[in-house]
């Protein structure tokens, strides 16, 4: 069973930086490409960012790219989102899924997902 847990969501001003975190097991941190997508108010669930398990190659939504960073941390099997420069139409709840593909940025190619974390930046 691949399990993924997310932390670091909470309140921010805008302009501000937030890390999330997406832990992992090893098998899954090792052979999973790791992705994140969002879900903001009234708004269906959308890719933001993405980090292959087999090069460590990243793929980023024009959206965050230039501001956001996906990075994978191999000692503690954690895959991290850093968000900076945010905005208020960053508000979402965040969510970390897990892909045996190499980069992909549709949905229907993630098999599991964590429960979300909520992220706010007010202006």
């Amino acid at each position: 069973q691949v399990q993924l847990v997310e932390s670091g969501g909470g309140l921010v001003q805008a302009g501000g930086s937030l890390r999330l975190a997406c832990a992992a097991s090893e098998r899954t941190f090792s052979t999973f490409s790791i992705g994140w997508f969002r879900q903001g108010p009234g708004k269906e669930r959308a890719f933001v960012a993405v980090s292959s398990w087999s090069n460590g190659d990243t793929g980023y939504s024009s959206s965050v790219k230039g501001r956001f960073i996906i990075f994978r941390d191999s000692t503690k099997n954690t895959v991290y989102l850093q968000m900076n420069s945010l905005k208020p139409e960053d508000t979402a709840v965040y969510y970390c899924a897990a892909s045996p593909g190499v980069l992909p940025v549709l949905q229907r190619f993630y098999d599991y997902w964590g429960q979300g974390t909520q992220v706010t930046v007010s202006s």
